[in-house]
């Protein structure tokens, strides 16, 4: 698992090559299958492949057009219903308070990082974007208030190899029984 944690990196030009959906749910298993607090599995993934939609999410996401090369999206949806009964109303997004906002983003995040490690060891490569808000991008997708839209996953196969990122020294981020 090192090699695929050492050979990621943020791709933002791909081929234009599609993706075989059984990659993509290989995918989303990876996904499925990470852990979560009280075995909540507060996730839903949206997978995205018409140029329609990638358009509209791409433009609320910033108009960032080198997510348009990328031949499938996969939207990442944190369900605070996980940790909140239905008849609570709540609205999610980036102002909220509640602590299972916390806990649903933590635990979707374990998910995601599973994605993109097994994309990585599948030959494909990846950026997570989340530059964009709640009230905008939720009605593109038809996601209700009560959900939290972590990220979007592009994802194809990579047409530049980009070299890495510079990192701290472990002996910068490291400590033992307290800061």
């Amino acid at each position: 698992m090192l090699n695929e944690i050492l050979s990621r990196r943020s791709i933002r030009k791909y081929k234009n090559e599609e993706v075989e959906d059984e990659k993509i749910l290989e995918i989303i298993e990876s996904g499925r299958l990470a852990p979560s607090g009280s075995n909540t599995q507060p996730w839903h993934f949206i997978v995205i492949k018409s140029q329609e939609m990638r358009e509209k999410l791409a433009y609320t996401s910033h108009n960032q057009k080198w997510m348009m090369t990328a031949p499938v999206f996969i939207a990442c949806v944190g369900d605070i219903r996980s940790r909140i009964d239905e008849s609570v109303e709540i609205k999610i997004d980036e102002e909220s308070s509640q602590e299972e906002v916390k806990q649903i983003i933590r635990d979707t995040s374990i998910a995601v990082g599973h994605m993109l490690l097994q994309a990585e060891n599948l030959g494909l490569g990846t950026c997570w974007v989340a530059w964009f808000t709640q009230e905008e991008i939720r009605p593109i997708l038809n996601i209700p208030e009560d959900k939290y839209l972590l990220g979007i996953i592009t994802l194809g196969y990579a047409d530049e190899e980009p070299k890495p990122r510079p990192r701290k020294s472990i002996e910068e981020i490291i400590h033992y029984e307290s800061w």
